[in-house]
């Protein structure tokens, strides 16, 4: 019903730059590993086709006027002011978008690059069971390029730099984020927050609140889950996040805030509109980040007390008309086949490639 392709950019100063088209045969996108991308318009003279594969940053340039590809470590684009066949939403701000920059990774989703690393939201997640999918790919990495936001060239080395994928049908019903891995005053740092009111599978009209914390702290990995501890939040419809979470060895806390004249609404992908104006972000939010070590059930030794002034704050869904209290829950069955003693994800990696949930 919503068939189609799109790329959004949120620039400087809360500037928006949107591009979708609904031919789909020039997409392409590799089944078990990141690599993705689009051409929506192709250089003249090269016979109207473009690389359905991931090429060198001169190859791409040279084949692709407008588009773009996405992989692990290189990401390229190029967009204009097209909006075409785009679902109801903002209206970009600007008339173009260039860009190309590597990426080192720091620290994945359980550790750095060379540790195991974990579905984002347990092992259950990675099978196609919940809607949305969502796994955190990197959480710290720095890159170096540039960027080319109308006609303002940005240059950049060793930026940080976060990513992750979506993917199923639409987003929830309701959803909060909040990441920042550069802090004014504490290194080797990342955090990633997250919750939402999504619907469940063979339940039809039931629905469960969730939301995980993680943080890569000096090559350890913090993880707080429904499943294994307690996950509380208090967001406001806009300019403020209160989360925290516990377990039997850590508590931390997140307090965020941003002024309420900042941020940009975004389109996000819905069951009814397709690609529509569905949440509102920010990447100049105000972070406080506390982490405490527990001893015997109490909280212990403060080891954390960072502050950031570069947040990315985000709220997504609805409604939004008064703040969103709530405590994460997990419901049976799923809270039990979480806790699983079997190691799932290690059995998960045996299955060939080709057998495998397109994704994984």
């Amino acid at each position: 019903q919503f068939s189609g392709v799109g790329a959004q950019v949120m620039g400087p100063g809360d500037g928006y730059l949107v591009q979708h088209s609904r031919l789909v045969k020039p997409f392409w996108g590799e089944r078990s590993r990141l690599a993705l991308g689009n051409c929506f318009e192709p250089v003249a003279g090269q016979g109207g086709q473009a690389p359905k594969r991931l090429v060198s940053e001169d190859l791409f340039f040279k084949s692709v006027e407008e588009g773009f590809q996405v992989g692990a470590l290189q990401h390229q684009g190029a967009l204009m002011n097209r909006p075409g066949s785009v679902g109801p939403g903002p209206k970009s701000t600007a008339t173009s978008c260039k860009w190309s920059y590597t990426t080192r990774p720091v620290y994945g989703w359980g550790g750095g690059v060379d540790s195991k690393q974990l579905s984002t939201a347990g092992w259950l997640a990675a099978l196609p069971v919940f809607e949305p999918h969502w796994q955190v790919l990197m959480s710290k990495g720095l890159s170096t390029g540039w960027i080319e936001w109308d006609d303002k060239r940005f240059e950049f080395e060793d930026a940080p730099t976060y990513s992750e994928k979506n993917w199923g049908g639409a987003f929830p019903l309701k959803w909060f984020w909040v990441q920042c891995n550069s802090f004014s005053d504490t290194e080797d740092l990342s955090v990633t927050a997250g919750g939402g009111r999504r619907e469940l599978p063979f339940l039809p009209g039931a629905t469960e609140n969730v939301a995980l914390i993680g943080v890569h702290y000096r090559g350890e990995f913090i993880g707080l889950v429904p499943w294994e501890g307690v996950i509380q939040w208090e967001i406001a419809p806009w300019g403020s996040w209160e989360v925290s979470g516990s377990s039997s060895k850590w508590h931390v806390q997140l307090s965020a805030s941003c002024q309420a004249d900042v941020g940009t609404k975004l389109r996000a992908p819905t069951v009814d509109m397709g690609l529509a104006g569905f949440c509102k972000d920010t990447f100049s939010g105000n972070l406080n980040l506390r982490i405490w070590k527990n001893s015997a059930g109490q909280r212990g030794e403060l080891v954390v007390d960072a502050k950031s002034t570069q947040a990315a704050l985000e709220v997504g869904g609805g409604p939004w008309w008064e703040s969103w209290k709530e405590t994460a829950e997990m419901k049976e069955p799923f809270r039990t086949f979480l806790n699983s003693p079997l190691p799932i994800e290690d059995i998960l990696e045996e299955i060939p490639s080709v057998l495998r949930p397109p994704g994984l």
